[in-house]
């Protein structure tokens, strides 16, 4: 098996799971009330469209890729480790909390571990044509494109690109499941195993 994170994808590789797009168009939904004059749904859908870019890793599996199975590819997005430490840092200045370097560690092998849920941590690359620092993906967040769309924007650009290794995107993939197939459960299961308070009164113990 091996210990690499990343291979170069030349340009004219055919797209798969697991390749890195930077500053790749997206299309994003309003994120507030759409305020509009028209009665006509599908008008008043496209307004809440905007464009922007992002830097994204392509999710869909690589069999379905590979065999034509999809014409419409999932990506989620992923940020530099120093500029998700930007949002962290406001996240809990916002709680009125104070962020601590020591917490920031402890944050770090969280996500490392695959304790935060939502997040998932990707390996830098330093020895290769194309280097890049530890990035954050966000399962938060997810995209969708034509694949005919993504494929032409690559044979444009005609760059290489990196592309994560078995069995990382594997990993990385095994993330994004679990993020979605949590349950949260009402109730949970009773513990009694662990003894209440009461139950260990004297009287309770007879």
């Amino acid at each position: 098996m091996s210990s690499a994170w990343y291979e170069v994808a030349a340009p004219g590789m055919r797209l798969t799971q697991g390749d890195l797009l930077t500053a790749c168009p997206i299309v994003r939904w309003a994120s507030s009330p759409v305020v509009s004059g028209s009665t006509n749904e599908d008008e008043r859908l496209s307004e809440c469209i905007t464009a922007a870019k992002a830097d994204v890793v392509v999710m869909t599996q690589a069999c379905d890729l590979e065999h034509d199975k999809v014409e419409n590819v999932v990506l989620c997005p992923h940020l530099a480790l120093d500029r998700h430490k930007i949002a962290w840092q406001a996240a809990l200045r916002a709680m009125q909390q104070t962020p601590t370097e020591k917490a920031w560690r402890r944050y770090c092998g969280d996500i490392a571990e695959g304790l935060v849920w939502n997040l998932a941590m990707l390996n830098h690359q330093l020895e290769s044509q194309i280097t890049m620092t530890h990035r954050i993906v966000d399962f938060h967040e997810v995209f969708t494109l034509p694949r005919i769309f993504l494929e032409s924007l690559l044979t444009q650009r005609g760059k290489p690109r990196l592309r994560l290794m078995p069995p990382y995107r594997e990993h990385l993939s095994q993330a994004f499941a679990r993020f979605f197939m949590r349950v949260g459960l009402p109730v949970d299961v009773a513990k009694v195993w662990c003894p209440t308070p009461t139950d260990q009164s004297p009287a309770a113990s007879g």
